[in-house]
């Protein structure tokens, strides 16, 4: 087998996030980074010998050139098989899928998530292990070390490039690369814990639906699910064709950047479902008419109606949520009787919960919702979620979430992103905070009395392995709460994420508008923080 040896030398910033490692097309771009980083994950997992890898992404710019560079590294390092989505297409939740049925030894996913793409926009990478899900702190810990000291990387040296757009198995230096079909397996999952039959009688029946795939990576399947398979109307599906820079949009699936879907949802002519997705397929967002879902809302309703799906049934374990989302699904998981954890932000934490069978369901506050099924969030499938809750029950989303709250309760929640502080500023926020939630405890902020106020540590119930300075806490006597966080999923500069919650029991106030519910806690939250005098940013860039 021809292999090359290429010396290399380390480069100082190559620490995977909370989603492996993102950068500017530009920086991958650059001579041995992107080949440095995939030596580093083959150096890191195990004897790879004879082993299979699942490869593909959301079809950003640089997919497809950085998969013919991973294919060859892949063949020099030894593997013999790759399952590659056609046209480098793979979401993230069908790659997991694929890595689970398939049982391989992991996947590799190149995707920025919903970071904007395109030449001088966002491209990222990550591994995935044999369970289908994100790669452990230990084994990131382990490949960011080796980024640190690497020398050399291996690579054919065989110039072919190996052609994606049809399925098919070819040869790379007796390695086999099997090109397949991207939709195929999910699709066929998503039938297993779905009645499509009642989804496909309501839309027969005149219910209307749209989904916004945002020109990313869910358009393909989403065509295939809900128009070839369920029968939604052609052009049910908007921007379905996925672009390397996703139509020059940002396609991140929320009522600002899917303003598309917002604006036909909140007018005349909404039809009766709306939903978007995200780059790479793991997010959703939830939207009926004349109604926003939050993810916390949207979480809690899954777990409260999970007797309506076929496949989970009387088989609901527990729930888990990231410690920044609403504690909504709490409540639902108290009164059913059903453990629930707290975890920090980061879909890797759930998967441990999920191998030892803790959990079925599990979500996140940034559009992440998923279950058992894989190791991912998956957007398709929390919508598929929905339509068969709103098949079942024959309600409208309204009426549905309006139900929900009256049973359980509210929990008014939002999220403030200030986006591209520069890092030193939000480092300041976050290390003064720290100081001062130290001594909140009992004290008086505004007319709210707190009642804790911590910097959250997780200790995972399975390994036990331990987790720090996962974000700011300060809650209050009522139940409201503030938390503040610093995202590790950007690529310029920080973003500062502030969440805030107060939980509504009285039937009177459960329709008031969200920031007019939360005013109190916003105006207190920026005081606390001194944030207009550390950043000079007086309002947020996006709320959610």
């Amino acid at each position: 087998m021809p292999v090359t040896t290429i010396t290399t030398c380390p480069f100082d910033d190559q620490k995977p996030g909370t989603s492996g490692l993102r950068k500017k097309v530009k920086h991958f771009q650059q001579t041995h980074y992107l080949e440095n980083f995939v030596q580093s994950i083959f150096a890191s997992i195990g004897d790879v010998q004879g082993k299979t890898l699942v490869l593909g992404g959301d079809g950003r710019y640089y997919n497809k050139q950085a998969i013919q560079i991973i294919l060859k590294m892949a063949s020099a390092n030894g593997f013999s098989r790759v399952l590659v989505g056609q046209n480098g297409i793979l979401s993230t939740p069908a790659a997991s899928v694929i890595i689970r049925k398939k049982q391989t030894f992991g996947g590799i996913i190149l995707s920025a998530s919903h970071n904007p793409g395109g030449p001088d926009e966002d491209f990222g990478i990550k591994y995935n292990t044999s369970n289908g899900g994100p790669a452990p702190e230990k084994i990131t810990d382990a490949i960011y070390a080796k980024t640190k000291e690497i020398s050399q990387y291996l690579i054919s040296d065989n110039s072919s490039e190996i052609d994606l757009s049809q399925p098919g198995t070819h040869d790379l230096d007796g390695m086999t690369v099997e090109i397949i079909d991207s939709v195929h397996d999910y699709a066929l999952l998503m039938h297993e814990l779905f009645d499509f039959t009642a989804i496909r009688d309501m839309i027969s029946q005149g219910f209307t639906l749209c989904f916004d795939a945002m020109h990313a990576v869910t358009g393909p399947y989403a065509v295939e699910i809900l128009e070839n398979q369920l029968g939604a109307a052609k052009g049910s599906v908007i921007n379905g064709i996925p672009k390397e820079d996703f139509g020059g949009e940002h396609p991140d699936p929320n009522l600002v950047h899917a303003h598309h879907l917002a604006e036909l949802m909140f007018s005349p002519q909404s039809p009766d479902f709306g939903a978007a997705s995200d780059g790479d397929g793991d997010r959703n967002m939830i939207v009926g008419n004349n109604i926003f879902v939050t993810p916390s809302d949207s979480l809690a309703i899954l777990t409260a109606n999970a007797e309506h799906i076929p496949a989970y049934k009387g088989k609901i374990l527990g729930v888990a949520r990231s410690m920044p989302t609403s504690q909504a699904s709490d409540q639902v998981a108290k009164k059913l009787g059903l453990d629930s954890y707290e975890t920090p932000t980061g879909w890797k934490f759930f998967g441990n919960l999920m191998d030892a069978d803790k959990v079925t369901l599990c979500g996140e506050e940034s559009f992440g919702t998923g279950s058992s099924h894989i190791r991912e969030k998956d957007g398709l499938w929390a919508v598929l979620f929905w339509l068969n809750i709103l098949a079942s029950r024959k309600e409208s989303v309204a009426d549905i979430v309006h139900k929900h709250w009256q049973e359980f309760g509210r929990n008014y929640y939002s999220r403030h992103d200030y986006e591209a502080i520069e890092t030193k500023a939000a480092n300041q926020v976050m290390a003064n905070l720290r100081e001062k939630v130290k001594n909140l405890s009992n004290t008086k902020i505004g007319s709210l009395t707190v009642s804790y106020s911590d910097d959250f540590c997780y200790t995972d119930p399975i390994d036990n392995s331990v987790s720090e300075h996962q974000g700011i806490r300060i809650g209050f006597t009522n139940g409201s709460r503030v938390i503040f966080r610093l995202s590790g999923t950007g690529t310029s500069g920080a973003t500062l994420r502030i969440y805030y919650e107060s939980y509504e029991t009285n039937p009177d106030n459960m329709h008031q508008e969200t920031q007019q519910a939360l005013s109190e806690l916003i105006t207190l939250s920026v005081e606390v923080s001194d944030l207009k005098a550390l950043t000079g940013r007086t309002e947020a860039t996006v709320i959610t």
